[in-house]
């Protein structure tokens, strides 16, 4: 483990119970996150690559919001 994160987790059990379980849900949502972008790279590459044709061929138009 890396000494920042070592000097954070010290840190957050020093804090009430409360707070550790909302950092923790908030570190296991980013990791969660993290893995989905991971899988589904090749979809969103997929899908702007599509977008950029339609835009190129003139098939989207301009929205205002």
């Amino acid at each position: 483990m890396v000494a920042e994160l070592k000097e954070v987790i010290l840190k957050v059990e020093q804090l009430q119970d409360e707070e550790q379980k909302q950092i923790a849900k908030m570190l296991n949502d980013e990791i969660k996150w993290d893995t989905t972008l991971l899988n589904t790279q090749d979809k969103l590459s997929s899908l702007a690559e599509e977008a950029l044709h339609e835009y190129k061929a003139g098939k989207t138009k301009q929205e205002d919001w």
